[in-house]
């Protein structure tokens, strides 16, 4: 093994333990401002002024220094219009776009990874201005209300803008961000009444939408066309009582012969609550043919697939045929060193959105109870198991007995943890791989099997309910 700033496989663990110049008083600020919804900015207390100077502060060298700063002032003294609000909601966005910026050179340098280019900005379309404003106007009387004011006749207010939105495409990004928010909110009235807050999650939402009213802000991303083969390295799982979404991460190896890529493709799918486990993939195979390469060991030869300046690959099916065995801890060894990242555009850079590929092996393992880390030379790496989905066959107790591994690097909670996507372990004195998107293709396992077999049932009694509800 040698060092990762010199082609290896093996993390410089010291610049992960390392403290960020800055970032602490960067999230300090956020966090202020993001304590002045709590109680909303229609009449601010003391305490909600000083949210918002810390905001204005934080952005007094940048070119927002003169617009936040009067906001912040304005929205002391609850006569905040809406381009102030908007105003906060960029100082918020920019400083949580710095902190991403900071931590993703830090992953990097710890990696040694290379990133390409920042891409260039997309040609914005056409987009109905009366229904951006009543978006916009909404969430202006969120901020004003707060969310310990909440109540329904505040949430229901966006039901109209968000039926409106729905059917024009370009509007669709801004109108499924509204809808989930405004779901979430539903769930909490009367704010009055909440014992806890998700303080952070909520101004997130808040801002992205305040800035997705912006003409152009939701503007397509800008894409070309890449040949070459693709060797995936894991997936990652998502779910929701409605929905779920599985996310490839891989390598492309374009045909052209330069330097091999970080990629991702994805596929998502609603669905219904009853459908857990292994009958998640039922509803997502149908979708994507990779899903099937992966849960193979197989690889994707693509020719002219779209793929985003993000490295996120537009996955059509016509564009790839699957090809050889490929094994992904080979990819993780061999390729993924080598291999570029892509840039995030600018309204997407926020903490949460780091997901570094990494393979790690000739690690030390400590565990209490359900907690993993993995230990390099004095330093240590949270394992965030709770991360990997029950859709497979990885368990805590694999990756507590892992002698390499594929994962995301990500931040959460003020640290660097990692989400295991696959391991090497020894079974009866046989090193054997586990991965978490093991299932995506179909499965033997009794629990696959049977967690299979009770989705198509759900599945099945679904279809037929609302077959009998459209014949009527």
């Amino acid at each position: 093994m040698v060092p990762a700033d010199e082609g290896g496989g093996l993390m410089r663990m010291d610049l992960l333990t390392e403290p960020v110049d800055g970032l602490d008083e960067t999230l300090a600020a956020v966090d202020a401002f993001d304590r002045t919804l709590l109680g909303g900015l229609l009449r601010p207390q003391p305490a909600q002024t000083e949210g918002l100077t810390a905001l204005a502060d934080a952005v007094a060298a940048s070119p927002l220094a003169g617009r936040v700063a009067e906001a912040a002032e304005k929205a002391a003294a609850g006569a905040a219009s809406e381009d102030h609000f908007l105003s906060l909601a960029a100082a918020r966005t920019a400083l949580l776009g710095a902190a991403h910026d900071a931590l993703a050179t830090r992953a990097d340098e710890a990696t040694g990874r290379t990133r390409a280019e920042a891409p260039a900005p997309a040609a914005a379309g056409e987009q109905a201005p009366n229904l951006l404003a009543a978006a916009r106007s909404w969430l202006c009387d969120l901020a004003r209300t707060g969310w310990q004011g909440l109540d329904h006749d505040v949430v229901s207010g966006s039901a109209q803008v968000v039926s409106a939105m729905l059917p024009d495409l370009a509007l669709r990004r801004l109108a499924t961000l509204l809808d989930g928010f405004a779901a979430e909110l539903a769930a909490s009235c009367p704010g009055a009444l909440l014992d806890r807050v998700p303080v952070r999650r909520w101004a997130d939402l808040w801002a992205r939408g305040m800035l997705l009213t912006v003409p152009g802000a939701a503007a397509a991303p800008a894409t070309q066309t890449v040949t070459g083969r693709l060797l995936p390295l894991g997936v990652d799982l998502q779910e929701h009582a409605t929905a779920a979404q599985a996310q490839v991460h891989a390598v492309l190896e374009p045909a052209d012969g330069t330097a091999p890529r970080l990629v991702r493709a994805s596929v998502s799918a609603p669905k219904p609550d009853t459908v857990i486990g292994a009958g998640v993939w039922q509803l997502l195979r149908p979708h994507m043919s990779l899903l099937a390469a992966v849960g193979e060991g197989r690889c994707m030869d693509l020719t002219d697939m779209p793929v985003t300046a993000e490295g996120d690959l537009l996955w059509q099916d016509e564009h790839a045929r699957p090809g050889e065995s490929a094994d992904p801890f080979a990819t993780g060894r061999v390729a993924l060193p080598t291999a570029t990242a892509p840039q995030c555009v600018p309204l997407d850079r926020h903490p949460v959105r780091l997901a570094h590929p990494v393979f790690l092996e000739g690690y030390g393992i400590e565990q209490d109870d359900d907690t993993v880390a993995f230990t390099f030379t004095g330093h240590r790496l949270a394992v965030d198991t709770d991360r990997v989905p029950v859709a497979g066959p990885l368990t805590s107790q694999a990756v507590a007995t892992s002698s390499a591994c594929i994962g995301l690097l990500r931040w959460d909670a003020g640290r660097w943890v990692l989400q295991p996507l696959a391991v090497e372990t020894s079974v009866r004195k046989k090193t054997v791989a586990v991965h978490a998107g093991a299932w995506t293709g179909g499965t033997t396992d009794k629990a696959g099997v049977k967690a299979e077999k009770a989705a198509t049932d759900a599945v099945a009694v679904l279809r037929e309910r609302a077959g009998r509800l459209l014949r009527k």
